[in-house]
C-alpha cells in the first residue's frame, strides 16, 4: 500500500468550522438557566461580584476537568455503567438541597452569622458539577464533537482552551445581574424573599434531572 502523503490537514488541531461551532456551543451552554448559573445570581446579589470570583472559577474549573478526563476515556467507563449516574444523580440532588437550604437562611447583607452569610467556595462549585450527571453527559458530547482524534492530547487541550474563554466570561454574567441587584434587595425584607426565591428556583432547575429518560 502506498502511504497517504502528508497533508495540511494533519497537523489542523480545530478547523474555523469546528472552531465556530464550538463557541455557539459553548456560549448557549455557558449563559443557560441552570444550577450553576442560578448559585452565581444568588452569590452575586449577597456577596458582590469580588467575593463570587471562587464561585464563578470553581464551576468552571470543575466542568472543564470533567472534559478532560471524559477525553482521556472516563467518558466510555460512565457508558458502561449507567449506575453510576443513578447514584450521582441522588447525591447530587441532595448536594443541591443543602445548597438551596444554606441560601434560603441569609436574611441579610449586613448579618453577622458567619455560618449562614459565607459565599459558596471554590471547591464546593466543583463538586457540584463533579456530581452532576447531566454535566458528564454534556463533557461527553462536548469532547466527541469537538476534538480532532488525530489531534491528541493536544487538541483536547485547545478545545478545553476555547470553551474556557467562552464560558468564564459567560457565567459571570450572571454574577455581574445579581452585583446590580443588591443595592435593591438589601432594602426591608427583600434579601430574605429574595433568598427564598433563589433557593426555590436552584431545586427546581434540577427537576429534568430527576425525571426519567
Amino acid at each position: 500500500m502506498i502511504p497517504r502523503p502528508h497533508t495540511q490537514m494533519d497537523d489542523q488541531i480545530m478547523s474555523p468550522e469546528n472552531l465556530t461551532a464550538l463557541i455557539g456551543f459553548a456560549f448557549v451552554m455557558s449563559v443557560s438557566p441552570g444550577p450553576g448559573n442560578f448559585l452565581l445570581l444568588a452569590s452575586g446579589a449577597n456577596f458582590g461580584i469580588a467575593r463570587t470570583i471562587p464561585l464563578i472559577l470553581g464551576i468552571s474549573s470543575g466542568f472543564l476537568s470533567m472534559v478532560f478526563v471524559v477525553g482521556l476515556g472516563l467518558g466510555e467507563i460512565l457508558e458502561r455503567f449507567p449506575m453510576a449516574q443513578d447514584v450521582l444523580r441522588v447525591i447530587c440532588f441532595g448536594y443541591i438541597l443543602w445548597l438551596a437550604y444554606k441560601i434560603s437562611q441569609i436574611r441579610s447583607l449586613e448579618t453577622k452569622d458567619q455560618t449562614t452569610a459565607q459565599p459558596i467556595g471554590f471547591v464546593q462549585a466543583a463538586m457540584l458539577q463533579l456530581l452532576n450527571p447531566k454535566a458528564w453527559t454534556v463533557a461527553l458530547i462536548v469532547t466527541v464533537t469537538y476534538t480532532v482524534p488525530s489531534a491528541g492530547i493536544k487538541g483536547l487541550l485547545v478545545m478545553i482552551a476555547v470553551f474556557a474563554l467562552v464560558n468564564i466570561p459567560s457565567i459571570s454574567s450572571w454574577a455581574l445581574f445579581g452585583a446590580a441587584m443588591r443595592s435593591f434587595i438589601s432594602q426591608g425584607k427583600r434579601t430574605r424573599i429574595f433568598n427564598i426565591i433563589m433557593a426555590v428556583l436552584l431545586v427546581a432547575s434540577m427537576a429534568p434531572m430527576l425525571l426519567p429518560i
